[in-house]
């Protein structure tokens, strides 16, 4: 049986350690036992879960539109499969809460799937609003989607935030400096026109193009002159409207297109850079027929 003094004794240990009092650093261990698998990895304190409740998205976050039918497939892959990957949030003290950095597409599907918490990583240290800015571009921009006014949005802000030029901005980000460019001429078009890019009517390089004019009243001319189709304009018809009131000669075709088609549905379509004639697509027909001869020769099937 125990003595009086060696049970006070284990209780006084335990009291310590019920009151945080502890003589090693309670960083979590990987394993208990060295082990190959864990070089190179370290414990999660970075990550953990969080209640939706405490979560809330950044007001501003470059990206304001989001496709509800892919928040609708991606709360089913929730649902079903759980989420795969963390969003990345920071502590905000004026709004007491977690705001998203990244992630806010993965944080509404979670929500529309009806779960009660999202798993997060959390940022530890403090970020200048240029750094939160910057990196949800990039992750806008690595995913391709970010809509051409949002991102031309967003390139503005960055430029104002740093003083920067929009090379210094191309080489932070890694893109090219025609984009930039290219991004923030939209940003010069009348607001209606904006709405176009934006709402997909009218296409980003389309619009580009209506920023060589050096007036809104022109640009809308040209908007204008075909308003009942979908897409307005094509790129070649901008280009040639945009010459012609500039007081430039329409640009003449280049090059070859024909498209042939056969009873069956098939569609052939022969392009080159240089003009030709028919002679010389019927080689360059036959040489691609020997090319489908010699796949069909090594059994090579179509993807």
């Amino acid at each position: 049986m125990a003595s009086t003094r060696d049970t006070l004794k284990l209780i006084n240990n335990r009291l310590d350690e019920s009151i945080g009092v502890r003589e090693q650093a309670s960083v979590p261990r990987l394993s208990p036992v060295a082990n190959a698998k864990d070089v190179g990895r370290r414990a999660l304190r970075d990550f953990g879960t969080l209640a939706l409740e405490n979560v809330i998205p950044d007001p501003d976050q470059p990206r304001t539109e989001f496709d509800d039918e892919e928040i609708e497939q991606l709360a089913n892959s929730i649902r079903e499969k759980g989420q795969l990957h963390p969003i990345r949030v920071r502590w905000s003290d004026d709004h007491s809460k977690w705001i998203i950095i990244s992630g806010e597409r993965r944080y509404r599907a979670t929500l529309k799937a009806g779960l009660p918490s999202i798993q997060c990583h959390f940022q530890n240290g403090e970020l200048s609003k240029t750094e939160i800015l910057e990196q949800q571009l990039i992750e806008n921009l690595l995913r391709q989607d970010l809509r051409p006014i949002e991102e031309a949005t967003a390139f503005s802000q960055l430029l104002e935030l740093n003083n920067w030029s929009g090379k210094q901005l191309a080489e932070a980000i890694r893109v090219n400096p025609s984009k930039i460019t290219r991004s923030l001429a939209l940003l010069r078009l009348p607001d209606e026109v904006q709405h176009q890019v934006e709402s997909g009517e009218l296409s980003a390089r389309a619009a580009y193009e209506l920023t060589k004019l050096p007036t809104h009243e022109q640009v809308r001319s040209v908007i204008d002159s075909e308003p009942d189709q979908t897409p307005r304009l094509t790129i070649s018809k901008v280009q040639s409207q945009v010459r012609q009131r500039k007081g430039k000669p329409s640009l003449q075709p280049r090059g070859v297109r024909q498209t042939f088609v056969t009873e069956e549905g098939w569609k052939v379509l022969v392009t080159s850079p240089r003009r030709g004639n028919y002679d010389e697509m019927e080689q360059a027909l036959l040489q691609a027929l020997d090319e489908v001869r010699l796949r069909i020769a090594n059994k090579v099937h179509l993807l």
